[in-house]
């Protein structure tokens, strides 16, 4: 148990020294490390404005509903690397807590990584989800003011149907449904977009969905979610 332990902590000095150096103010001062790496898989979560969400046609620009914005994310990722460690089969869930449009940053971020994930792959998650790394995710590393926490955690993600379940024990549990279109069949699409996530983008709400950590405590049963495909990669990708 003492050797587990020391394990955790060790991730967390690790996250908090890098990214101390960048929530400097200045964007110029920040440190970029780009790298290679890919990541293929699905992305889901659950906000707090009602449905649905104009943060995705507008990228951030039009003020959430309920004028702060407040979500978690998960992350399945199928298939993916970084710098040559595997990602494939790895889940990852964040806490996301902005105070007004999504574009205009100050964002505090809490990262849940797969308790089975490689010391590598722990780091390298960490370090495209902060923006680090460059790519898809590069944009983080400007709209992203403070990690609130990072650790291993064993983040449960199910995809059944239209359905899409996340627990990280009782830190998040959520679950959320694709909306029904016309065709009773067919769920509701966005597609050829540029949203940053996926061109695609299938709108869902949220029929059971909680956040209790970090001294945050919502609740988005109701509110608006998305589902999107994925396949990031860094600006080196070969």
């Amino acid at each position: 148990m003492a050797a587990k332990k020391e394990a955790k902590a060790a991730d967390r000095i690790v996250v908090r020294d890098r990214l101390d150096q960048r929530m400097d103010p200045n964007p110029l001062r920040r440190r970029l490390r780009p790298t290679e790496w890919v990541i293929k898989g699905e992305l889901f979560m659950n906000c707090s404005c009602t449905v649905f969400c104009p943060c995705v046609i507008s990228l951030g620009a039009h003020p959430p509903t309920e004028g702060s914005c407040r979500t978690w994310f998960a992350l399945q990722i199928d298939e993916g690397h970084f710098e040559g460690e595997n990602l494939g089969g790895l889940n990852v869930a964040l806490m996301i807590d902005i105070p007004g449009k999504m574009a205009d940053g100050d964002w505090k971020v809490a990262a849940y990584v797969d308790e089975n994930a490689t010391q590598k792959a722990y780091n390298g998650l960490l370090q495209i989800l902060s923006g680090g790394a460059g790519g898809n995710t590069g944009v983080f590393h400007y709209l992203v003011s403070e990690i609130i926490g990072a650790e291993r955690e064993k983040v449960i993600i199910e995809r059944d149907g239209r359905r899409r379940r996340i627990m990280v024990g009782r830190k998040i549990q959520g679950e959320i449904e694709m909306l029904q279109g016309k065709d009773p069949d067919v769920p509701v699409a966005i597609e050829n977009s540029t949203y940053w996530m996926g061109p695609v983008v299938y709108p869902a709400r949220g029929l059971k969905s909680r956040v209790r950590d970090y001294g945050r405590v919502w609740d988005f049963s109701g509110k608006s979610g998305e589902i999107v495909p994925i396949n990031w990669s860094g600006p080196n990708r070969t």
